[in-house]
């Protein structure tokens, strides 16, 4: 089994930087060899993938976090992080660390709240 804490959420102005963090626990085998994403999901809105990291490092991003957000992983301490720069107002959600193993073993964080206002 493996369980998701994100944390590292909080209130930032308009421009500004947060990280967020996911600590897996479960056997390093697991988190080796697992597909690991951040999702977020506003009020009132359906949960987005925001960006992923497959078991291999390839990334992909939501068009509307390129060029700001940056996922990357550590295997050896089974964090998952995503370094959020140049934050807007419409950044603010409830951001989910996600784990997968296909077929179909998924995981999900309890989340963590970001809120971008000035």
């Amino acid at each position: 089994q493996v369980q998701l804490v994100e944390s590292g959420g909080g209130l930032v102005q308009p421009g500004g930087s947060l990280k967020l963090s996911c600590a897996a626990s479960g056997s390093i085998f697991n988190i080796y060899n697992m597909d690991m994403g951040w999702y977020r999901q506003a009020t009132g809105k359906q949960r987005l993938l925001v960006a992923s990291i497959t078991r291999n490092s390839k990334t992909t991003y939501a068009d509307s976090v390129k060029g700001r957000f940056t996922i990357s992983r550590d295997n050896a301490k089974k964090m998952v992080y995503l370094q959020m720069n140049s934050l807007k107002p419409e950044d603010t959600a409830v951001y989910y660390c996600n784990a997968q193993s296909p077929p179909n073993y998924e995981r999900w964080g309890q989340g963590t709240q970001v809120t971008v206002s000035s």
